[in-house]
């Protein structure tokens, strides 16, 4: 992809209160084209505490797949978009940052060729976790599917489901999560709940695709699980990918970027089939 195919650093919000600053995302552009693209927002990981648009994390960023430009390549306009981290502000204000990306791309779909009923959300960890609630949450910020990879899904649950050699955990003090919510897990399980995608599913819920590592040390696979039997019982399309031994970010032990290879293939073929790209 040439460096003419991607509009970085565009303002898509403001983030308002005393501390005004603008919320930017990176475009990735595919070939011009005679019909509307369908596009895709993603949101970054980092625990909601770090991370910047347009990566995946150093471990994943490290094998050099270059996601956004093969889903470009594939025909996808690809909006990759910050948001305000913990430290700046508690939940819920991820979460509006993040539909305010999805609105801003559905106004201006005119300007880059994108077709506004085929908008998707994808996202990474805690990038997620912020797409799954955008797309169970829908309101004035509809997505037509939805692809996370390892997401924390029940806030409420993550550290009972942490595998025994975790390296994090939601109940740990002062633990991402509860630098999310702003509050000790156990003393605020409302909170909890509220920021909790599985609190969300109902018959309306669209297309997801859930990927996961079985030997994730940050958050658990089970957490994916879960997400998909609750929306299994909604009756919605869900596909769930275990990706045997592999760790977070699709860290495996032979330092491979087997899983990694394996993730993005699902998502580029997953995305494909809910626009239609042959």
């Amino acid at each position: 992809m040439t460096e003419g195919h991607v509009l970085k650093g565009v303002e898509f919000a403001r983030t308002g209160g005393s501390v005004d600053r603008p919320l930017l995302l990176d475009l990735y552009l595919p070939e011009p084209a005679s019909v509307l693209r369908p596009a895709i927002v993603h949101f970054h990981g980092g625990g909601w505490r770090v991370g910047a648009r347009s990566s995946l994390g150093p471990v994943a960023d490290g094998f050099g797949l270059t996601p956004f430009e093969v889903l470009a390549e594939a025909g996808f306009v690809v909006a990759s978009a910050d948001y305000r981290l913990s430290a700046e502000a508690h939940y819920p204000a991820q979460l509006h940052d993040a539909q305010a990306a999805v609105r801003w791309l559905r106004n201006h779909a005119a300007d880059y060729g994108v077709d506004p009923t085929r908008i998707y959300a994808w996202g990474d960890s805690a990038g997620g976790h912020l797409a799954s609630l955008v797309g169970l949450i829908g309101g004035d910020s509809p997505v037509a599917a939805v692809a996370a990879w390892y997401p924390p899904t029940d806030l409420n649950r993550m550290g009972e489901q942490a595998l025994p050699d975790a390296v994090a955990r939601a109940t740990d003090p002062a633990s991402r999560e509860e630098q999310l919510i702003g509050a000790v897990l156990a003393e605020e399980p409302q909170k909890a709940a509220a920021a909790s995608p599985v609190s969300y599913v109902g018959p309306g819920a669209p297309p997801f695709l859930l990927v996961h590592g079985t030997a994730d040390r940050f958050v658990p696979a089970a957490q994916s699980q879960s997400l998909a039997a609750e929306l299994e019982k909604a009756g919605a399309d869900v596909e769930l990918l275990l990706l045997d031994g592999a760790d977070h970010m699709w860290s495996l032990p032979d330092g491979s970027s087997a899983a990694a290879e394996k993730a993005l293939a699902a998502t580029v073929s997953f995305f494909r089939r809910q626009s239609g790209i042959p």
